[in-house]
């Protein structure tokens, strides 16, 4: 009933969301046919549910071949590869909204855990990888709305001499196998419509710990990931 209630409340947000944010989709593909340096939108291979990959779909905001580029599969803050528009998609999350068009097809929900790259995913530890696609990778999730500022940690941890790459893998991904896990034994209707109106608040109130008073039982952020 769950999973039946979840796609039927997907396919109705996706829908009403394509049509209340067409105008918005509109404004962002003509100033990227003037002004990108690549394609509209770009495609690319990431993990789905039961670690199946499939293509998952943005706005373009990096500069052409950027996956060859510098920290390749990685981006920082600052990255000298995002264009100077797509600075303002990535800030706004704008240039996940053609991910709706994802959501339409069934790759992906509203809610749930965000699908990786497989170089990315292999960073998880085996027993948080072989759960977390249990359910269809979301468009937002409990992992987004805790680690909203995930650019800047692994940028400040780079600052500080650490290889972004071994920071990812030794203190990020553990902690978000920790978050997914908790989504995976908590999820529930409630819980996505919890998740949804979270995603909203954070990118109004980005230091808020509203999610923690919501899901009172969400495991803390480790005290290096604080400024």
């Amino acid at each position: 009933m769950y999973h039946f209630s979840k796609r039927l409340l997907d396919l109705l947000i996706a829908i009403i969301a394509l049509i209340v944010l067409s105008p918005i989709f509109i404004i962002v593909i003509i100033v990227l046919a003037f002004t990108g340096e690549r394609e509209i939108f770009y495609p690319q291979k990431r993990v789905g549910f039961l670690q199946q990959e499939f293509k998952m779909w943005k706005f373009a905001t990096m500069v052409k071949d950027s996956e060859k580029i510098g920290n390749k599969d990685m981006t920082l803050r600052n990255d000298p590869r995002v264009t100077k528009f797509g600075k303002i998609l990535r800030i706004t999350k704008i240039n996940e909204l053609p991910q709706i068009f994802n959501v339409i097809l069934g790759d992906m929900s509203i809610v749930g855990p965000r699908p990786l790259l497989r170089i990315s995913f292999e960073m998880y530890k085996p027993e948080h990888a072989k759960r977390v696609y249990n359910s269809k990778p979301g468009i937002t999730g409990i992992g987004p709305i805790l680690l909203r500022d995930e650019e800047k940690i692994v940028s400040d941890a780079a600052a500080k001499g650490i290889d972004p790459r071994d920071f990812y893998k030794t203190k990020i991904y553990p902690y978000k196998g920790i978050v997914e896990m908790w989504y995976q034994d908590n999820k529930s209707l409630w819980t996505d419509i919890s998740i949804i109106f979270l995603t909203a608040w954070v990118i109004i109130f980005p230091k808020s710990k509203l999610p923690y008073k919501v899901f009172r039982t969400l495991p803390p952020r480790p005290k290096e990931f604080e400024n």
